[in-house]
């Protein structure tokens, strides 16, 4: 095994040109190449003492070669000759401790049985995996994304020893396969959405209008992702008692802010419902449920509960931790979390904007700069998509009101002028 400090991670996008001496692998071929790699690597940091996370641990990456034949170092396997690099190992085995994950549970949920791929809803090229526990998503991503996540993983260990209760995507490894000239870049993270409870609705929410809206293609599909404009049609808005919606709003709020200051904007809120009184759960397609759940403050609830005094995760096979809602007569669960926060708004994403608004209200955009797009969002998000419910003395069924008071403040003037470029 070779390590270096500051090693790129590599040009080009997921795949790369195949060359004329490789073959191109087939997808069980990465499939398998992914989880014995990520196996391997997890497997040799565990012969690594504890000790502190140090500043050059974020940008330490190791890398070795695993030929299909094996070597003194590396297994034997059944796959074509591949390159693995970790990046940032000691960092993430940090993250993975904080969050309650165990080498041995981590290994089991990845490598134990075939990844499933999901289907992508969104503009971009990623794939997706989950694992077959419903525990951890594997998503590539692009050579610019891996590169900013490493840069941001300093600011990620502050925010995440301050507050690990966050609706933020929550990274436990960040890996390199490089395999018969495809290139893949692969990030370790909590699934949102448990494959156990029926999601009757899902939504990508932004805040913004423009072109947000789910295109024939995406309606077609068994389960749709629909988006802002779908669902002000669709649902009006979900309402919480009082208590829940604070919660929420706040740690919206502080996520917000935090994405703020990394400069971080074009993030999602992904939403999903199931309507309790539909149909009964789902639990077949889970092998094991909540009982027994690797991972702390992972579901809905508790990423939002950040004042409860048990910090250990509470397992109900119910509502796989839910947060309980309504929607004019029905009971709901919802499930949700920030996604897609790896957009940093570079030189780039300022010139689409200043395009977009020529032709458009800037302000219905999707891209925008980060102080607006934060504020943007949490006003959709507290005044459009979340409510609180009114509660009455009244034995009777609790009516709903139309529209709450938005219970925070945008510290900044939503209508001052862009940045100039």
């Amino acid at each position: 095994m070779s390590a270096a400090t500051g090693d790129s991670l590599g040009t080009g996008t997921k795949t790369s040109k195949v060359s004329k001496d490789h073959k191109k692998p087939t997808e069980a071929a990465l499939k398998g190449a992914i989880q014995l790699g990520i196996g391997y690597a997890v497997g040799n940091l565990s012969s690594k003492p504890d000790r502190d996370v140090l500043m050059q641990d974020f940008s330490m990456v190791e890398s070795v070669f695993l030929p299909s034949e094996g070597s003194n170092m590396t297994p034997a396997h059944h796959y074509p000759d591949f390159r693995l690099k970790t990046y940032a190992p000691l960092a993430f085995r940090y993250f993975r401790e904080l969050f309650g994950i165990k080498p041995d549970d981590y290994l089991y949920s990845i490598c134990k049985e075939p990844l499933i791929e999901l289907s992508n809803p969104g503009a971009s090229s990623s794939w997706f995996y989950l694992t077959s526990d419903d525990e951890f998503i594997i998503k590539t991503v692009q050579h610019k994304e891996a590169e900013f996540l490493q840069k941001l993983l300093p600011g990620y260990y502050m925010n995440l020893n301050q507050n690990p209760r966050t609706l933020l995507p929550k990274f436990y490894g960040l890996y390199c396969i490089q395999c018969g000239g495809v290139t893949l870049r692969l990030v370790v993270m909590n699934n949102v959405l448990p494959r156990a409870m029926k999601m009757h609705y899902k939504y990508d929410l932004k805040g913004s209008s423009y072109k947000r809206r789910a295109n024939r293609k995406e309606r077609a599909k068994p389960s749709p992702t629909f988006k802002d404009l779908d669902f002000q049609e669709m649902h009006e808005g979900l309402y919480f008692d009082p208590d829940t919606y604070n919660a929420l709003m706040k740690t919206l709020q502080r996520d917000c802010r935090v994405l703020e200051s990394f400069k971080i904007m074009d993030y999602s809120l992904l939403l999903g419902i199931h309507v309790l009184d539909r149909r009964p759960l789902n639990r077949g397609s889970r092998c094991d449920s909540r009982r027994g759940q690797k991972v702390l403050y992972s579901t809905a609830l508790e990423s939002i509960q950040g004042t409860v005094k048990d910090p250990e995760p509470v397992a109900d096979d119910e509502t796989l931790g839910g947060i309980p809602a309504k929607h004019r007569d029905e009971n709901l669960l919802i499930f949700l979390g920030i996604i897609d926060i790896l957009q940093s708004y570079r030189f780039i994403k300022k010139v689409e904007h200043s395009w977009k608004a020529l032709v458009h209200d800037g302000d219905t955009v999707s891209v925008h700069r980060p102080s607006f797009y934060a504020d943007r969002f949490l006003k959709f998000m507290g005044s459009t998509v979340f409510k609180k419910l009114h509660l009455y003395s009244s034995s009777k069924q609790p009516d709903l009101v139309p529209r709450p008071t938005v219970s925070f403040e945008c510290d900044r003037n939503n209508e001052e002028d862009l940045e100039k470029r």
